[in-house]
């Protein structure tokens, strides 16, 4: 069954706690939380002290998307606020395979992300050290855009290599997540979907929750 994500980035940040149980309530799998520096991505939102108020507020594991530059300077500070899932950016540290392996050590989730214009072939030698690949299919650093969906064929082609290895990885998509293009997605191989709008906007947020996962279609 696909996994659903629910990205904290459009909830209400004066009622983050109060939205955090909303969606647990709803039937989230996972809260999407992106961390945004203003310098690998053009906006800030919130950091560790965000994340370790929120860690009290539900038990579904946080999947903490670092949109920072270096970010395995504070992989450890991460985990100890409460992430579960710890992904970071290929294109924002100079050694990604050694802060996949730190986060590892952490007992945590590994995740690596990859923008729009970067080509799956940059990551392949690395995926033996990932747990979870993040395929943005907008440009981070904003929520509310529109789905590109060429990034898609990048899901295809992942989903496909890591079968042909025999790998235990799954698949995020994280950008213009509606009940539209989540089937598109779910064909084209993403077993986690992240979702902001169409979830926080929504009047009935259990029946869009269903509606990405595909139930009831």
């Amino acid at each position: 069954m696909t996994r659903i994500a629910p990205s904290l980035l459009s909830c209400d940040f004066a009622e983050m706690g109060a939205a955090i149980r909303k969606i647990t309530a709803a039937g989230a799998d996972v809260a999407h939380l992106d961390v945004m520096d203003g310098l690998f991505v053009p906006n800030i939102s919130f950091g560790i002290p965000v994340i370790a108020a929120l860690r009290k507020h539900t038990e579904i594991p946080f999947d903490v998307h670092l949109m920072i530059e270096r970010p395995e300077r504070y992989i450890d500070r991460f985990v100890a606020a409460g992430a579960d899932w710890v992904t970071i950016h290929y294109e924002a540290t100079e050694d990604p395979t050694a802060a996949l392996e730190a986060i590892r050590a952490a007992g945590k989730i590994a995740g690596l992300s990859i923008k729009p214009a970067t080509p799956i072939e940059a990551i392949l030698p690395i995926l033996p050290h990932c747990d979870m690949i993040l395929v943005m299919t907008v440009e981070p650093g904003f929520g509310g855009q529109s789905l590109i969906p060429e990034c898609l064929d990048k899901v295809s082609l992942l989903k496909k290599e890591i079968a042909a290895r025999g790998l235990d990885i799954f698949i995020e998509v994280d950008g213009g997540i509606n009940e539209k293009t989540a089937a598109l997605a779910r064909k084209a191989g993403a077993d986690v979907l992240v979702a902001g709008s169409s979830v926080f906007g929504a009047a009935d947020m259990k029946a869009a929750i269903d509606a990405l996962r595909g139930e009831g279609i």
